[in-house]
């Protein structure tokens, strides 16, 4: 009979830094956090291990953390804290060694400079008693020459001294600022227990906060193309400053936004009571104070497994481990390759994906306040990707335009690019033709008939499909006054014009429908083309617009009549 020995009751302790013994095999980031995946590979013992990991980040959160691994063991808790404050040095041996070099340069200079004053002073001092002019050159030349090394020297050292201060304020610089050392302070202490000696692998999976990814857009408008004419790039503008940097990872960015603690908002009751006012005497009301729960500086935490290498090693179980899931995801984006993001705040640009687009053009005007054409882009998003909301340079025929903001898009969906003004499509709005009739034999009624002409003239080389002109006719607020959309003869109630004076008005029919007053010209209702259409107010604005089809190189021409009729002795305001 053989027999083994027990592992040992003392765990192996293994001791492990983040950065040095680990790399980030994926990043996840959402538009306020980022969550990191972080692979360690070590070595267990027989029995029970206790592995610490430190240098995490500071602003990890901790309710986040959960620990997968694989191999032949068995997690047991995982716990996180702080790791207590460390001494900051203030001093280092490179340090020492660079003011000792500087007190002995200082010191050399000191004797240089006196060596000079000393020698100014000499010559300064000769007399004819005491020297002889048959010497006089060679005390010069003695002079002159020892003067000479002595500046020099003074050069050399004073350039030496600066050089020697200049390495004394880096140095110091490094010392006393503990660059991301200061930001990586939390740790991790995981109980492993392994049936046999052997690898195994650990992933620390945990969110931080101070990461962030915002979409924007370039879009470009192809006018000459109509299959597909918008090219659209998806862009995002990624930072951090977690205190760990991303070196080599690949990124994934998540459109859905991590809620926490969010649940079905719950109706309270709504009671009525009559009224009674309040006695006179002072009222009292009794406060409880909830004491807060303690601060909690370590977490215990379970978590689930996961496959992190080849599927012949078994996967790492928890005691009782709960399982999780990330949940469904709006949209997933997977920055192709491996990206570098530092944590130093700035912004990062990755190029998601280039999509080209279908668009329908259109061209608005809105001549009575200004004849200038603005063109409009409704983009539909036939991709596979969500659009989120984020701003957009476009740039129509390979020329900048403008700034614009794609609002949040789902796939299928279609929004709206203004592109600027068309100044090859002009529109003339004539002076307005007005006459006046009375009628009536005892109660006289003025009649003010109005005509207004519209020009279109489009001078570009091809067609164009789908102009909106928008104009409007005069509202009554006074009984007495009736006006009368003579053309286009829209209506919004029965046969005939529409009668829009304020005292009656008939019944709305529950479709209105559009008129074609002329070749490619058909008038309708402001807003009868609107998805969100409300039939019930559809004309009470008074506004309409026509959609014109408009040849290359082509003129149009159609005109708004409307009538207005009040009591002959009553003086009508605003015609």
């Amino acid at each position: 009979m053989t027999t083994t020995n027990p592992p040992p009751f003392e765990p192996s302790k293994i001791e492990l830094k983040s950065i040095a013994d680990s790399k980030i095999i994926a990043v996840s980031l959402y538009s306020t956090r980022a969550e990191i995946t972080r692979l360690f590979k070590f070595a267990v013992k027989t029995g029970q291990n206790q592995v610490h990991i430190a240098g995490l980040p500071n602003v990890l959160e901790t309710e986040s953390l959960r620990v997968e691994g694989r191999g032949a063991a068995t997690i047991h808790d995982v716990t996180v804290s702080m790791a207590k404050g460390e001494h900051v040095p203030t001093s280092s041996a490179k340090l020492s060694e660079l003011l000792k070099t500087r007190e002995k340069t200082a010191s050399a200079l000191t004797r240089c400079e006196k060596a000079l004053t000393s020698l100014e002073q000499y010559l300064g001092s000769l007399t004819v008693q005491h020297l002889e002019v048959s010497h006089l050159d060679k005390v010069l030349e003695q002079y002159d020459s020892t003067g000479g090394r002595l500046d020099a020297k003074k050069v050399e050292l004073t350039e030496e001294l600066r050089r020697l201060d200049t390495e004394i304020s880096n140095e110091r610089a490094l010392i006393t600022v503990p660059h991301e050392d200061s930001k990586l302070q939390m740790q991790a202490a995981i109980g492993v227990f392994a049936e046999s000696e052997g690898p195994v692998e650990i992933a620390l999976i945990y969110a931080v906060p101070y990461a962030t990814w915002t979409a924007f857009y370039d879009i470009r408008v192809n006018m000459d193309t109509k299959e597909n004419p918008v090219t659209l790039i998806y862009k995002a503008a990624v930072k951090q400053s977690t205190g760990e940097s991303w070196d080599d990872v690949p990124l994934q960015l998540e459109t859905s936004t991590p809620t926490f603690g969010l649940g079905v908002p719950t109706l309270s009751p709504w009671d009525l009571n009559v009224y009674r006012p309040a006695p006179r005497a002072t009222l009292q009301s009794s406060l409880s104070a909830a004491s807060p729960p303690a601060p909690m500086a370590r977490r215990r935490m379970r978590s689930v497994s996961l496959a992190v290498q080849e599927e012949e090693e078994p996967v790492m179980a928890y005691r009782s481990a709960a399982v999780t899931s990330k949940g469904n995801v709006s949209a997933t984006f997977r920055v192709p390759g491996l990206v570098a993001i530092p944590c130093d705040g700035d912004t990062h640009n990755f190029t998601i994906v280039e999509l080209s687009l279908t668009a329908a053009m259109s061209w608005v005007s809105v001549p009575k306040i200004d004849p200038k054409t603005h063109l409009n882009a409704r983009i539909t998003n036939a991709s596979e990707y969500t659009l989120l909301t984020g701003s957009a340079s476009v740039y129509v025929d390979g020329s900048f335009i403008s700034r614009s903001v794609v609002p949040a898009v789902s796939p299928q969906e279609s929004f709206d690019c203004p592109l600027g003004l068309d100044s090859s499509i002009r529109i003339t709005y004539h002076p307005v033709l007005k006459t006046r009739s009375q009628s009536g034999f005892y109660n006289k009624t003025a009649t003010h008939v109005f005509s207004q002409r519209i020009t279109v003239h489009n001078t570009k080389a091809v067609a164009i499909e789908r102009l909106k002109v928008v104009d409007q006719i005069p509202a009554s607020q006074d009984s007495q006054i009736e006006v009368k959309l003579v053309g286009p003869a829209l209506t919004l109630a029965g046969e005939g014009g529409l009668a829009i004076g304020t005292s009656k008005r008939a019944s709305v029919v529950p479709k209105p429908q559009a008129l074609s007053v002329a070749d490619g010209i058909v008038a309708q209702w402001d807003g009868a083309d609107e998805p969100a259409c409300d039939l019930e107010a559809l004309g009470r604005d008074r506004k309409l617009n026509w959609i014109c089809a408009v040849p290359a190189q082509g003129k149009i021409n159609f005109a708004l009549d409307w009538e207005v009729s009040a009591p002959a002795n009553v003086q009508v305001l605003g015609l």
